[in-house]
């Protein structure tokens, strides 16, 4: 699994509460641009508009070889989820308040794009400074840990 393109935000704005793998239908020339590493999901989202999932504001830029047929940088573009996942993730999102968030875009094993879509719910400010609390107890528990193994303890 080799990533393209992560939306580094979302881990910091959303709590993530299930993550799902969605197929990607793409024209030729972005699946050329994605292969030269070409993409941003910074300002992207996911909505279900008639029963289908959307990719919005994923930016792949045009294929520099391309013509022109080249695609539109950022168009919608259709995610490929089977209809019982559709379903779920429909009734959720309407019923607990909750988004869809892409996190990650990426070839799988077999060279297929795929996106990773998660079931989020945005932080308050007081949950990104809990978050915060917790990284910095976490990183000086693991600093005292190497250094107690390293037989420099400071007391």
């Amino acid at each position: 699994m080799s990533a393209i393109a992560t939306n580094r935000k979302a881990r910091r704005d959303y709590a993530i509460l299930e993550t799902i793998e969605a197929g990607l239908a793409l024209t030729g020339t972005e699946v050329k641009s994605l292969r030269a590493g070409h993409a941003s999901l910074n300002e992207a989202f996911a909505r279900i508009e008639r029963d289908e999932v959307w990719l919005c504001n994923a930016h792949i830029p045009e294929y520099t070889h391309g013509n022109i047929w080249n695609h539109s940088p950022t168009r919608p573009r259709k995610l490929l989820l089977h209809r019982d996942q559709i379903d779920r993730l429909k009734g959720r999102l309407i019923t607990k308040g909750l988004a869809l968030v892409p996190l990650q875009l990426y070839f799988n094993k077999r060279g297929i794009a795929k996106v990773e879509l998660a079931l989020a719910r945005g932080k308050t400010v007081g949950d990104r400074r809990e978050d915060i609390k917790r990284k910095t107890a976490e990183r000086e528990m693991a600093q005292a840990m190497s250094r107690a193994l390293k037989g420099k303890r400071q007391v």
